[in-house]
């Protein structure tokens, strides 16, 4: 027999769900939520930002390769589940603050609470007579709280004054700055992309998808965002500490570049760390450099097969640098080359390496590899490995593997007649291109939080009261007290005696709390 909800129970469940998404305490546990759903994306590769190493990850673990796989613990930030957490904190925000903001817009419209009848129950007091008219104390009363910005509020014979509305618009800015970055987020998220590519000295690329080596964008994203612009890379510096002491640190690292817009003649440009190019509103940012030896290759019939420079990537931080030289048209053989370049060369017990990570004497270590040329697939093939598939191990006529090693300037004449020259070295650089037009919401809302935090932690609410009556013996009696609503707020005591004293009273009693209290009805 099936269960039947009525419309009314139906909701009555929905507003009490509803409560309980839009409670403070439901928000921050959906932000830490979000915080802990987010911890696998710093500690497992993120297929956006490195798909090598996650197939490496994979390879290396596959028992549970595909679990986390299904999970989306590869791509936590595209995941379904963080992107609920995420929906839900924000309805949880929004739903939370609008009310507090009608709340807190009726106080604003609400005068001060009325007198309380017994003024010497309130955490600070003071009772006294005064020679001034019932009409001088209060005006004097009243004129004292304006000058101390406080709202103030005159019935008969007492005023009312309350001051601090500043510290709920301060939680409610500070809360309010949650939703501002999270939506700054999406929008990053969804229009927003980031590319590096490396480019060596010399050489320029152009704001294109097919110039990017990685490239990651928004669901919203489409080529025709791209900005159109080239950048050439004229020159790369690298200096690093020659003296004893941080031997080796680097020390300047910057591009010399030039800088064209589609229909524009280039501009001189510099990149440094932390010293990004902005080109209509795209940053260029310097992340990383390395070598690129200029070599050429000749095939046995003389023939140039390959010319110009190839990029090695560092493994250490003396640049040991390993890379693959191919020659794919080398004929009648398919030539190619795999080994190191040092930029200060050494030769030990450890075998060849480098020592200092600039070019003080660089040379190539390579293997020298043939097979049968290949057939053009068009499938996209790294530059960075070598594929070696139906390739052999160049060998000499003893039988004796070809390896060698060259410094800028010779030629290695190989077994086969071909040849490999080392012409010279370039450095290269690596480039982070992104495009985030929401962070500048993100930086607002950090200003926003922080200006929030500021009015909550130093703007002091208090209430204060002042009561003028007229005596049996014809005299003025002033009775004056006061109220924090924040705990650890100072000077009550001194507004209270101050706001008295403006009325002309002469101090017969004191009552101090040493701890505030909402007594105000």
């Amino acid at each position: 027999m099936g269960v039947r909800v009525r419309g009314g129970d139906l909701m009555r469940y929905l507003r009490l769900f509803w409560v309980q998404l839009t409670s403070m305490r439901t928000a921050l546990l959906l932000l830490f939520t979000l915080a802990v759903v987010a911890i696998p994306g710093s500690l497992l590769p993120q297929r956006p930002v490195a798909p090598i190493r996650v197939s490496d990850w994979k390879a290396a673990n596959p028992a549970v390769a595909d679990l986390y796989e299904k999970l989306g613990l590869f791509d936590i930030y595209h995941s379904p589940w963080f992107a609920a957490v995420y929906l839900l904190l924000m309805i949880s925000l929004v739903g939370c603050i609008i009310p507090r903001i009608g709340v807190y817009a009726r106080a604003l419209r609400t005068p001060p609470p009325r007198t309380p009848r017994h003024l010497n129950r309130l955490p600070a007091s003071v009772q006294g007579t005064s020679t001034l008219s019932a009409d001088e104390a209060l005006a004097a009363g009243q004129k004292l709280l304006a000058s101390r910005r406080f709202r103030t509020r005159r019935d008969g014979d007492s005023v009312a004054a309350e001051r601090g509305y500043l510290r709920e618009f301060g939680n409610i800015l500070f809360h309010l700055s949650f939703v501002v970055m999270l939506v700054g987020l999406g929008w990053n998220s969804l229009w927003g992309y980031k590319g590096e590519v490396i480019t060596v000295e010399g050489q320029a690329f152009s704001n294109n998808l097919t110039q990017y080596d990685d490239f990651t964008a928004g669901a919203a994203f489409t080529p025709a965002d791209l900005a159109p612009f080239t950048v050439w890379i004229d020159r790369f510096t690298a200096k690093f500490e020659t003296g004893e002491v941080q031997r080796g640190a680097a020390r300047v690292f910057q591009a010399d570049v030039r800088v064209a817009h589609a229909d524009g003649t280039p501009e001189k440009a510099r990149i440094e760390v932390n010293q990004p190019l902005v080109v209509d509103g795209t940053k260029i940012h310097l992340i990383g450099h390395g070598y690129a030896p200029v070599v050429t290759v000749t095939d046995p019939q003389g023939h140039v097969a390959f010319s110009g420079p190839v990029i090695f990537l560092p493994q250490d931080g003396n640049f040991t640098s390993l890379g693959v030289i191919k020659a794919p048209d080398a004929r009648p053989d398919y030539l190619a080359f795999e080994g190191f370049f040092l930029p200060t060369a050494v030769v030990d017990e450890r075998g060849p390496h480098s020592v200092f990570p600039d070019a003080l004497s660089p040379e190539l270590f390579l293997t020298a590899w043939t097979g049968a040329p290949r057939t053009e697939t068009g499938v996209p093939e790294s530059v960075y490995s070598l594929n070696k598939t139906g390739l052999t191990q160049m060998r000499t006529a003893d039988g004796t593997l070809v390896t060698f090693k060259i410094a800028p300037g010779q030629i290695v004449d190989l077994p086969d007649g071909s040849t490999l020259s080392f012409d010279d070295w370039r450095r290269w650089t690596k480039l982070q291109v992104s495009y985030e037009p929401g962070l500048w919401l993100v930086i607002a809302s950090v200003l926003i939080a922080v200006a929030g935090v500021s009015a909550s932690l130093y703007v002091r609410p208090r209430r204060l009261w002042l009561r003028v009556s007229e005596q049996e013996d014809g005299t003025l009696r002033v009775d004056a007290g006061g109220l924090d609503r924040a705990e650890s707020a100072t000077g009550l005591n001194d507004d209270v005696a101050a706001l008295a004293a403006a009325a002309g009273a002469e101090a017969s009693g004191t009552t101090v709390s040493p701890t505030s209290q909402e007594d105000a009805p």
